[in-house]
């Protein structure tokens, strides 16, 4: 490990990465190698959790390449100086703040979305400009060997190279002094990474998680209410950092949304043959969520089979906060929903836990929606739908609190990767007097007319 960073290091210090050429030419042949094989991948993630070419192209591929292409639009435009004023101490003079990349980059992808979760950081630090060692989730061990597979035989390893690996691997890599490490995953393993990243005060970016709150209000059109969430909660059976945890519900409503459910359940027909769903990832896992069901509380679902991995879209009702489901992020196919009588009493409870990586509001009334979403911290979300936030390369995705430090996505993601340097160039062929020694009354009463008038 600490051969591989020194050798990428080197290579970073030959400046080759800092020409925006080279950064395209990198990012069209990570483009060209997804796209020649794309079977190779479709194959590694079926075998890992039975996941469909439609759901891994749409929800992985597809981001991947679509912010490849974004990059080598907007790469020029993102590298640009920015020219701003100057003020009139510095006269005569220009000002401008240049965009340069961090340097070596550590990417500690996620296993629930492979592909996405470990070449979308790795496309922001490439088009940055960094190096990047990449270090794929060993959970779905065949997705993990076709990325080192691909990225190993057409890169070179001193500007791009996957590490394979588990506990012991990351380890080493964290104990490496690198210059910038983004990470995706859970809150424990997070504060892991930073206490790590601390001893060589390295920047991070920590993508983590949380309990995201889904808020359905007395005015929600319940029926298209019922069709986005469940849509959005076992998607991916429910092992997405941003699925909706839990639901929020307006209690005059509840049985009504409940049976909305229900129906929208019934005709998704999710299973692995429909190609609509996916495994849990390990028994591990499985036995987690597994535990968390509480049958008396179950109002659709429970079903499961631990020799394939699955588990039943599940709704809980008449859940409390003191629950087991309650206390830490679900990330499997159970919904717990929860009633509430009072708006207020209900943001006052997500207001006491820590805060959400998202949230969702489901209203036709203005004046809810902007109490719940000015009331709230969290690092992202929509209204009237869920999930779908992150498909917008505008809008920088992240978290806050203990759901996250930093953002990415488009531009953001490329800033992420880059240090903002910037710079005072001034001539020479003047230069006034008033901070030169020796020090008078005089200049000091010149200082002081200067600073009220500018003020």
């Amino acid at each position: 490990m600490e051969k591989l960073v020194q050798q990428q290091r080197n290579y970073f210090n030959t400046n080759i990465t800092k020409s925006i050429p080279f950064r395209i030419t990198q990012l069209k042949l990570l483009e060209k190698v997804l796209t020649e094989n794309e079977q190779l991948l479709y194959d590694a993630i079926y075998a890992d959790f039975k996941k469909s070419e439609f759901d891994t192209y749409s929800s992985e591929i597809a981001f991947v390449l679509n912010d490849i292409r974004e990059a080598v639009r907007s790469l020029k435009k993102w590298s640009r100086r920015k020219w701003v004023k100057t003020n009139w101490v510095n006269f005569p003079a220009s000002s401008y703040i240049t965009p340069e990349p961090l340097g070596v980059a550590l990417v500690i992808g996620a296993w629930n979305y492979p592909y996405q979760l470990s070449l979308a950081p790795a496309v922001a630090a490439i088009a940055a400009g960094c190096t990047v060692v990449l270090k794929p989730s060993e959970l779905p061990s065949a997705t993990s060997a076709a990325m080192t597979q691909l990225i190993n035989s057409h890169f070179d390893p001193s500007f791009f190279h996957s590490v394979e690996g588990g506990i012991p691997e990351t380890t080493a890599l964290l104990d490496q002094h690198f210059d910038k490490i983004f990470f995706t995953g859970s809150v424990p393993v997070g504060k892991i990474v930073y206490q790590a990243a601390a001893k060589n005060l390295t920047s991070v970016t920590l993508e983590l998680g949380g309990k995201s709150p889904a808020f359905v209000t007395e005015s929600a059109h319940i029926k298209m209410t019922a069709k986005r969430l469940i849509w959005a909660k076992f998607f991916n059976a429910g092992q997405t950092c941003i699925a909706p945890d839990y639901v929020l519900v307006d209690e005059r409503i509840k049985a009504a949304f409940i049976q909305a459910c229900i129906t929208e359940i019934e005709q998704s027909h999710f299973s692995f043959e429909n190609e609509n769903y996916v495994q849990i990832i390990n028994e591990r896992n499985f036995d987690r969520l597994m535990g968390l069901l509480s049958p008396e509380k179950v109002v659709h679902g429970g079903n499961s089979d631990r020799h394939d991995r699955y588990i039943e879209p599940t709704l809980l009702s008449d859940v409390s906060w003191e629950d087991a489901i309650m206390h830490d992020e679900i990330f499997g196919p159970i919904l717990p929903i929860i009633a509430y009588t009072n708006l207020d009493d209900a943001i006052k409870e997500v207001k006491n836990r820590p805060k959400p990586l998202s949230c969702y509001v489901f209203t036709k009334t203005n004046v809810t929606r902007e109490k719940i979403l000015n009331e709230l911290s969290f690092g992202g979300g929509a209204v009237n739908d869920a999930l779908m936030h992150i498909s917008n390369p505008h809008l920088p995705f992240g978290g806050v609190g203990s759901s996250g430090i930093g953002a990415y996505h488009g531009e953001t993601g490329f800033r992420a990767f880059s240090h903002y340097k910037s710079i005072l160039d001034k001539p020479t062929w003047l230069e006034l007097g008033l901070k030169y020694y020796p020090r008078s009354k005089k200049k000091l009463n010149w200082t002081k007319r200067i600073m009220t008038y500018l003020s």
